[in-house]
């Protein structure tokens, strides 16, 4: 069983609107959120963040708001952003 079968947060049974949230629903809005931070850390708009490290501005969306997790490769990117934002955006404008 994958982690999209896996219930985290059951629905609330008494609520017609709310629906569960699966363990893989949890780690992509955890991620999400440690994006937005990042961004918001940096001083950044979506818009902004996006252009300067080279993301697709849809992609820095979708992310931020939980729907999709970014790939490997993006989340390593992102550690390096994190780690030394001047010396990532330097690598993409060059």
């Amino acid at each position: 069983m994958n982690k999209e079968h896996i219930i985290a947060i059951p629905a609330d049974p008494d609520d017609p609107d709310d629906f569960p949230i699966s363990e893989a629903g949890v780690e992509r809005g955890l991620m999400g959120r440690r994006i937005r931070r990042l961004r918001a850390a940096l001083g950044l708009t979506q818009s902004e963040f996006a252009q300067r490290y080279g993301i697709p501005l849809a992609n820095i969306r979708q992310y931020e708001i939980g729907r999709t997790m970014p790939p490997p490769a993006v989340r390593a990117y992102l550690k390096v952003i994190e780690a030394q934002p001047e010396l990532a955006a330097a690598a993409v404008a060059a």
